[in-house]
């Protein structure tokens, strides 16, 4: 009981604040500072989902890649099959590709600062998956990346969720998740969520998912936009495909 208590009452407190301290610094979360917080209204959070009893997008109604493995609607994804050799290292994602929407970006692992530009970015706090409070494909939870709300980046999911107000335009929209142990992870866009002040969703995950997080406005716009996928299947790729040379640029 002792060591529960303090686990409790001293250590997931602590990491929390850390956490959430790295979040601001990376542009994830914007919270007011305490001289103005009388004054900034934060949105209420909106959600767009599809519902369990619909059909999955047929590859004729969309330039997205018909998946390998088909689910039916309301039956949960099988488990993530094992590759027959397994590398060495943690698998982590390397390249994000929505069709529909043209986005293609590699993606490296999160900075302490502001993102950068050129590339999207995988939030992770260990290297490890046993330390790690956040997912990389094929661990059963949450994989978070985000990117820039700017051209030849995640403009597009900006363009849909809050320019012209359409999110239920992404739902049923495949995403491909590419990794460095060459595989590539497909998922089907199930829910957006637009003006998002938190990450607790994701972190308490505990399945198969991608979640893509972008701006909402200028440096500094309180929510962020979210958008959800659910596994569907994945498959070999190459290490061509999956690794692309990322580029990333410093941007302000």
């Amino acid at each position: 009981m002792g060591f529960l208590h303090t686990l409790s009452s001293r250590i997931l407190p602590a990491l929390l604040t850390a956490l959430g301290v790295v979040l601001i610094t990376a542009g994830l979360l914007t919270y007011p500072a305490p001289t103005t917080a009388g004054t900034v209204v934060v949105p209420t959070p909106d959600v767009v989902e599809l519902p369990s009893q619909a059909v999955l997008e047929s590859p004729s109604q969309s330039p997205s890649p018909s998946p390998s493995v088909s689910i039916e609607p309301g039956v949960s994804p099988a488990a993530t099959p094992a590759p027959t050799k397994k590398p060495s290292g943690r698998e982590t994602a390397t390249r994000v590709v929505v069709p529909a929407m043209g986005i293609d970006l590699p993606v490296i692992a999160g900075n302490d600062g502001y993102p950068y530009c050129n590339v999207a970015m995988y939030l992770t706090t260990a290297k490890s998956a046993k330390n790690d409070v956040f997912g990389q494909p094929g661990e059963g939870r949450a994989t978070y990346i985000y990117s820039h709300a700017r051209d030849g980046m995640f403009g597009p999911i900006w363009e849909n969720a809050i320019r012209d107000r359409t999110p239920n335009k992404m739902l049923g929209m495949v995403i491909q998740v590419y990794t460095s142990w060459n595989r590539v992870y497909l998922y089907e866009v199930r829910a957006v969520r637009r003006h998002v002040t938190s990450l607790d969703n994701a972190l308490s995950r505990g399945k198969e998912e991608v979640w893509l997080q972008t701006s909402e406005g200028p440096k500094g716009t309180p929510g962020k936009t979210q958008v959800i996928g659910r596994f569907l299947s994945v498959e070999d790729s190459t290490k061509k495909e999956s690794r692309p040379k990322a580029k990333p640029v410093s941007c302000g």
